[in-house]
């Protein structure tokens, strides 16, 4: 048949018809199985080494800035408000009753798995190297204090331990010369001995803030910083000691320093360096704080607010118009499951409770 025949027009004239109306079809199919099929490099997660590196994130400016810390409460226990023990639901109480306007929420060991899968999974905030690292933990009082951090950044709001009793309403913990949406984060003072710094054992202890209670808005950097500090930190002492982090077995230091009120403390302070142009905020600021000091965003309540009647750091008593909380520490028994360091000449001296002429002998 001739190349350009009428029967040849016409077939080639129907075939590229046909094609035209299917092309666009096809393209658009092709497309869908090439982004599907490379969802993965959307949502590779971002590994913690290479953010901390990035310190410049630590710098930026609070998202939410001009927004209020969120109205709610949050506590964490082996078990929901309906299975506390009396000791424990009578401090619990305290803080819905004296703040009717906040939500109030108990996270447990049964349902935290849930939570952070929520939050810190692919659908949340792509973290699932968190999400991992609190199910291998099996220190009971490290998932506890990695759990409050990681909530307080998904949500933000005011967290208190469950011997915690509120003893002045919320609103009492901004004074009015303050305005809430300057205020990205709440804390306090615990101990404040810094004539303690050169000691062997106490040195590290003696300048700290404390995180029995606190508040804050959520996704804020400081506490990102101390939760991927944390993650650093257990990976690097499971490392040291040639045992993977579900086997890690700690002394009472190295909770402290790690995951507790010393680790806490070094966050903030950076944070707070950080946001200054990198020009050091140190503990002087805060020695012998008689009245609250707000420093880039972060409030810092004197040692009487949370700490009240510790008999050490001129703490105070409850009973005095500054005491905000008070610490039962009936839910503190940790520190019997990790061995204090019992130095050959200072002993045990954290019994003395920072008096000088104990800790001397």
């Amino acid at each position: 048949m001739p190349p350009h025949s009428p029967i040849t027009s016409h077939f080639s004239g129907k075939l590229t018809s046909q094609v035209r109306r299917v092309l666009p079809a096809y393209l658009t199919l092709v497309f869908l199985f090439l982004f599907f099929a490379n969802t993965h490099f959307f949502t590779t997660p971002i590994r913690a080494a290479s953010r901390y590196k990035r310190e410049l994130k630590y710098q930026q400016p609070l998202q939410g800035a001009g927004t209020v810390i969120p109205r709610k409460i949050w506590q964490t226990w082996k078990v929901g408000p309906l299975g506390f023990e009396q000791r424990d639901s009578d401090a619990a109480k305290t803080w819905p009753a004296k703040n009717p306007r906040y939500r109030y929420e108990v996270l447990t060991d049964d349902n935290a798995n849930e939570y952070l899968e929520w939050h810190y999974g692919s659908h949340g905030f792509n973290r699932p190297d968190l999400v991992d690292l609190y199910r291998e933990l099996n220190i009971t009082i490290i998932k506890a204090d990695l759990l409050r951090y990681l909530i307080m950044y998904a949500e933000g709001g005011v967290y208190a331990d469950i011997d915690v009793e509120c003893l002045r309403p919320i609103e009492r913990f901004i004074p009015e010369r303050y305005t809430e949406q300057d205020v990205d984060m709440i804390i306090g003072v615990e101990i404040d001995e810094p004539a303690f710094s050169e000691h062997a054992i106490l040195g590290s202890k003696c300048k700290s803030f404390c995180q029995w209670t606190f508040a804050a808005k959520p996704k804020l950097p400081v506490m990102m910083r101390l939760i991927e500090n944390i993650q650093e930190w257990l990976h690097a002492l499971s490392n040291e000691k040639g045992v993977p982090i579900s086997q890690l077995e700690l002394d009472f230091d190295e909770v402290i320093s790690g995951t507790g009120p010393s680790a806490f403390t070094k966050a903030v302070l950076e944070q707070m360096t950080a946001q200054n142009r990198g020009k050091p905020v140190t503990w002087d600021l805060f020695h012998n704080l008689a009245e609250s000091r707000l420093v880039n965003g972060i409030l810092v309540l004197n040692v009487e607010a949370f700490a009240a009647g510790q008999g050490h750091s001129d703490s105070g008593n409850h009973d005095s118009r500054g005491a905000l909380v008070k610490h039962h520490y009936h839910a503190s028994g940790w520190p019997s499951r990790h061995p204090r360091h019992n130095h050959p000449m200072y002993g045990e001296v954290e019994k003395c409770n920072w008096k000088p002429d104990c800790v001397a002998e």
